[in-house]
């Protein structure tokens, strides 16, 4: 894989960071996009001591024109891209009754709008280079909808239907678009949920166990480089959504 480079949206902390240290380990020149004003520059430094490249981009991929800086930047930077892994999401929770325009609008601008935005400039890339892996990150309230969640569950549904519709598109050049579906991941963006809350959702992982950032990068290497599966979500959330 020497050689290889991927972008990581919302690369900075979190699913995203353990994914780019993950593709680091396996050779891959790594661009991180974040929306931070201090660069992640640690990171930078810890990804270039597995001895690849790595460089960071600020910007929104929920606007169209961010969008196409960051692919444009890390296609003159790189020459190549190999993967996309669209993995910036934000959540504004509460109940749909109390719900606001804005906090739906934005989480579908990030989560939704966003993967499209960097799929829809990434994509003349890959066909012109006949292949490439596009990994959109996805999650299991998609799949089953969590009460006071109907803004977040709604974009990362759409996120199936978008990574199914490229998969069909993109895959007679050589290009695979996959999902992956986490479960409850130990992040940032979980911590802060009441004790109760966590104890009832162990209670129904298999597994007995939450999952860490490092499961989900996992899966997401092994989509980025293995060649005949596509148009697939893989549940990462010891077998909390099980069909």
């Amino acid at each position: 894989m020497s050689n290889r480079t991927v972008i990581v949206t919302g690369g900075a902390t979190g699913i995203g960071r353990a994914i780019a240290l993950r593709f680091a380990d396996e050779g891959f020149n790594i661009v991180i996009n974040h929306i931070f004003d201090e660069e992640p520059s640690e990171l930078v430094i810890e990804i270039e001591s597995k001895n690849v490249r790595a460089v960071s981009i600020k910007g929104d991929v929920s606007v169209f024109a961010d969008a196409k800086t960051l692919v444009g930047r890390a296609k003159e930077e790189f020459g190549a891209i190999d993967c996309l892994v669209n993995n910036a999401g934000i959540t504004r929770d509460g109940l749909i009754i109390r719900m606001s325009e804005q906090d739906f609008d934005s989480v579908i601008a990030v989560n939704l709008k966003g993967a499209f935005n960097t799929i829809r400039h990434v994509t003349p890339i890959m066909l012109k280079q006949r292949f490439g892996s596009i990994i959109n990150i996805s999650s299991v309230v998609g799949l089953m909808g969590n009460a006071g969640q109907a803004n977040y569950a709604a974009s990362k549904a759409g996120l199936l239907g978008l990574t199914k519709s490229c998969a069909r598109e993109l895959g007679s050049r050589g290009i695979t678009c996959n999902a992956i579906a986490p479960g409850y991941i130990e992040t940032l963006m979980t911590a802060d949920l009441p004790e109760e809350i966590k104890k009832k959702m162990l209670e129904s992982i298999p597994l007995g166990r939450f999952g860490t950032p490092v499961d989900v990068a996992e899966a997401a290497y092994f989509l980025a480089v293995t060649s005949y599966i596509t148009g697939q979500v893989i549940n990462v959330d010891g077998g909390m959504a099980m069909a």
